[in-house]
């Protein structure tokens, strides 16, 4: 779902790209650091921006990494499928891709959506497509009330918004443990502004239409097989506040994975990055420094 995000000041700057995948799509991207330094990628949850990770680019490309954030197709400023194609082998095909634009293997860091696609982009691969997995609040076991949660906020508002203040208002009804933001600069990045005056989020309007709770159900077999199938470093990051990924979905994870790493964020719900940022991309910091040189 998308929400506000305002990046950290910093004096690295920001380099937008745009990734030309062999499905036929093209990501746009902000990227952060040395191109030619072990790269992470950042692929946000659906309905989301490549705003979503806050500060996180930054602090790791500060760290000696290369960080590309990416929309998704259909979201931001990515291409808009042609066939309206919003299937989860659609997104896992555009990770596997996205995977071979980078000189070495990069860490992929996934929340929600994109955290499923890498997920299942790594365990269907036939050879390595990536160093290590950061899965950001999703897991093989979701809790149906609150994908309905978030599926509904989605479908909240069909005709877009009269002004930035209405949007807020429907997602501080949405984040009730955030403070609503005074500052509304940061959602212009999640909406775009219509010929009618209307702000209307920044995601392709027929990705809504592919949401169905079963999408993840249907698929539960194939996902705990792809946990089992993991042999890389792998890092589960949980909101404790989640809706989502619950303790026992987390516990699942684990005993499937038993290698995974994890990280439970006190006063995080499923947005965990926005969140608490802070605290997230610490998790996400200690993970990457452990890993064996490239």
């Amino acid at each position: 779902m998308t929400a506000p995000m305002t990046a950290a000041p910093s004096e690295l700057p920001t380099v937008p790209h745009r990734y030309v995948l062999s499905t036929g799509i093209e990501l746009a991207a902000d990227t952060w650091g040395d191109a030619t330094a072990a790269p992470v990628v950042l692929l946000h949850g659906g309905g989301q921006t490549r705003h979503a990770w806050s500060g996180t680019g930054v602090a790791l490309a500060r760290d000696g990494f290369f960080v590309a954030s990416c929309d998704l197709r259909g979201h931001g400023e990515s291409s808009w499928p042609d066939d309206g194609d919003y299937s989860l082998d659609a997104f896992v095909d555009d990770v596997t891709a996205l995977s071979t634009q980078f000189a070495t293997l990069p860490v992929l860091v996934g929340a929600s959506l994109g955290g499923l696609s890498s997920l299942f982009a790594v365990a269907m691969a036939e050879r390595p497509i990536a160093r290590a997995l950061v899965l950001v609040d999703i897991a093989t076991r979701t809790e149906p009330a609150g994908v309905e949660k978030i599926v509904a906020f989605m479908r909240a508002a069909p005709e877009g918004f009269a002004s930035l203040e209405e949007a807020a208002d429907l997602i501080a009804s949405y984040l009730s443990h955030r403070p609503r933001p005074k500052d509304l600069d940061g959602l212009r990045k999640n909406l775009r502004h219509g010929a009618d005056g209307r702000w209307r989020w920044h995601w392709d309007p027929r990705f809504i239409d592919g949401i169905r709770r079963p999408r993840v159900i249907d698929k539960q077999e194939m996902l705990d097989e792809a946990a089992r199938k993991l042999n890389l470093p792998t890092l589960l990051v949980r909101g404790r506040m989640s809706d989502i990924v619950s303790e026992e979905g987390a516990r699942h994870f684990l005993d499937l994975a038993p290698h995974a790493q994890f990280v439970d964020v006190a006063g995080a719900g499923h947005m965990v990055a926005g969140d608490r940022n802070d605290a997230f991309t610490d998790a996400v910091r200690s993970f990457l420094r452990d890993l064996p040189p490239v």
